[in-house]
């Protein structure tokens, strides 16, 4: 495991943001099996492999270029690690971005997966609300802890493990139809 970590650092040392969007991308994509498997209890013969791949397109696409770039961004604006500039980096990330993002995650998950324009509309204004106040009971915390404790190429990552969880329950509520 250990030799794994070091080839991933060696690997973002070399290429950061290529291996922040693959990450973000397979993560996304392991984030919807769980949600098909565990959440949904689909099973094996009911897993839907075009669901998937979308995930990890919109993964590799939306959410590993969209967070990696936010995250260089708020460190231009808000530069430094302490406990009050992480402080800060949270309220503008969850209050400016944060809701911005899941508007569009669920707008793009809606257009692939074929609903009009009509229908991905109303999806979202029946998934968004839900969607962002549970936003707010788990990415607080993570962002705080993020910005305050991890390097600026490694906060993609790091998102992203615990995004795990997120990821499932947002493919759940995005492929909710």
């Amino acid at each position: 495991m250990a030799a794994l970590w070091r080839s991933y650092q060696r690997l973002m040392a070399q290429h950061p943001w290529k291996v922040q969007i693959l990450t973000a991308g397979t993560l996304v994509g392991v984030g919807d099996v769980i949600s098909q498997q565990l959440v949904e209890r689909r099973g094996l013969g009911g897993h839907s492999s075009g669901r998937t791949l979308k995930m990890v397109a919109i993964g590799f696409g939306f959410v590993g270029p969209v967070v990696g770039g936010w995250y260089q961004l708020l460190d231009r604006l808000i530069p430094g690690t302490t406990k009050m500039v992480a402080l800060k980096k949270m309220a503008l990330d969850q209050g400016g971005f944060a809701p911005c993002f899941l508007g569009c995650f669920l707008a793009t998950a809606g257009a692939l997966n074929g609903l009009s324009a009509e229908e991905n509309w109303a999806k979202i204004r029946r998934d968004y609300p839900d969607a962002l106040l549970t936003n707010y009971y788990l990415w607080p915390a993570v962002q705080i802890a993020n910005f305050y404790f991890i390097p600026l190429n490694h906060r993609l990552a790091v998102v992203q493990v615990v995004a795990v969880v997120w990821n499932s329950y947002l493919s759940w509520k995005a492929n909710q139809l």
